[in-house]
């Protein structure tokens, strides 16, 4: 795994992807681009991905729950997680929550992976913000 030096890098690009879990189990399918598919909010050998923003909307008339997870690539076959931004948090019909933004952002490297959870499935939308240095 590289990790590269985010002092001496190349290109610096600005992202934001969104995920709407259809089902109650965890994923790292986000989209970004339009089309682009983007596991995890992985980044590609030799970059980090700087996370600065998670924002969770309820499109729902009931509550739902939201979990937001980092871990390793193979976070969901061994189960291993490394941290909880968010684990199980109550979101209010209609309503948005922020689960991280610039103040508490953090990096992801290529063995990494964010992955969300929603209580009911297709009631949350997860946007993230993310800056890819490469």
């Amino acid at each position: 795994m590289a990790n590269p030096n985010i002092a001496a890098v190349t290109y610096i690009y600005g992202n934001t992807a969104y995920c709407v879990p259809s089902t109650t189990s965890p994923t790292t399918s986000w989209t970004y681009n339009g089309t682009n598919s983007l596991t995890g909010l992985t980044p590609t050998t030799s970059t980090v991905n700087k996370i600065t923003g998670i924002v969770v909307a309820n499109t729902t008339n009931t509550a739902a729950l939201a979990t937001v997870a980092i871990g390793n690539n193979s976070i969901f076959s061994s189960a291993t997680v490394i941290s909880y931004p968010a684990y199980q948090i109550s979101v209010p019909a209609g309503a948005s929550l922020i689960i991280t933004d610039k103040t508490t952002d953090f990096y992801i490297t290529e063995n990494q992976s964010v992955a969300v959870t929603s209580g009911t499935a297709n009631a949350l939308t997860f946007t993230a913000t993310f800056e890819s240095f490469t």
